[in-house]
């Protein structure tokens, strides 16, 4: 068990970030998921924007790697592109 005041506040802060970053990733993996199963363009179109703006904000606070949020844009504007 921690014996510093600090050292308690930062194991809360420590599970409640990690809360936090799982409820992030979740939300993004589903917003994915509903981009690639979609077969309308117009609606492709219109939900990549906000897609590719969850994963940017994923991958700037270090809960996904740069390449994989470079490969995952990638990725969803080519399957985007193809409807």
């Amino acid at each position: 068990m921690a014996n510093h005041k600090s050292a308690l506040k930062r194991i809360r802060r420590n599970e409640a970030v990690r809360l936090r970053n799982r409820y992030q990733h979740k939300t993004t993996r589903n917003a994915i998921k509903k981009l690639r199963s979609e077969t309308d363009k117009k609606k492709a179109n219109a939900l990549l924007p906000s897609v590719i703006s969850m994963i940017d904000k994923l991958a700037k606070r270090n809960i996904i790697h740069d390449n994989k949020a470079a490969n995952l844009k990638s990725k969803l504007t080519k399957s985007v592109a193809a409807l």
